[in-house]
């Protein structure tokens, strides 16, 4: 069930300012995220993640080899990430399955998102779907180089996920890659801000925090805290 964000959306008549967040897989985008929203005020952001809106493994291409692969725009269920992106637009709250990695130990939960003055699209190819891309007000591009990149997932893969690194490693190098070169890539430079993410974002957390203060109503700016943006970390 529905509910109208009134105070914005009716009585207001306010009109969220949409953002899309892209980036390669470990170029860290979850962490920035993380970051971006404890610096803006509660209830002034809602998130609508990609990666809540993948097919079943079983609706999964399969590669030369037999294996799955999810680095495909396909793999995703594009209608509904759409569909949801208008309801949340008109002011809608929306409830989106939790996607578990296909983890079958862990059940998924429901995530239920409410409406904010500003809204951000995040995942690997919302810049490639043109109805997502011309919804966007601004485009984000968190970059970082192939092999900081490579690392880092190499290290989330074991550890969190349980994956063998050779199995990393083939996925990086048959799935992500040629999909990163194929469908991000090429949108990178049409972005309004590039983040570089080699080592740390303290630079481009600060400016996109300032510049969503613009965006946000009388009633968030006013309660708006100075950005306590985290200091770099080490590689």
């Amino acid at each position: 069930m529905t509910k109208k964000f009134d105070y914005y959306f009716c009585r207001m008549n306010y009109e969220p300012y949409i953002i899309g967040i892209a980036g390669g897989s470990a170029s860290g985008k979850t962490s920035f995220l993380k970051d971006l929203k404890r610096n803006m005020p509660k209830g002034s952001v809602c998130i609508i993640s990609q990666d809540n809106y993948y097919k079943p493994i079983e609706e999964q291409k399969i590669d030369e080899n037999g294996q799955v692969n999810f680095d495909l725009p396909d793999s995703i269920n594009r209608i509904q990430f759409y569909r949801d992106l208008i309801s949340i637009r008109k002011g809608e709250e929306i409830t989106i399955k939790e996607y578990t990695f296909n983890n079958r130990k862990k059940t998924p939960g429901l995530i239920r998102v409410q409406p904010a003055p500003i809204i951000i699209m995040e995942g690997l190819f919302i810049f490639h779907y043109e109805e997502i891309r011309k919804a966007l007000d601004l485009r984000v591009f968190i970059d970082a180089r192939d092999h900081v990149k490579l690392e880092r997932r190499i290290k989330r893969d074991i550890e969190e996920r349980g994956y063998p690194e050779q199995d990393v490693r083939y996925q990086w190098n048959n799935h992500v890659m040629p999909s990163y070169k194929k469908y991000l890539e090429p949108y990178r430079d049409d972005s309004h801000i590039i983040i570089t993410n080699n080592s740390h974002y303290r630079k481009g957390l600060e400016v996109l925090v300032n510049h969503m203060k613009i965006h946000l109503p009388e009633h968030f700016s006013n309660r708006f805290i100075k950005a306590k943006i985290p200091a770099p970390k080490e590689n």
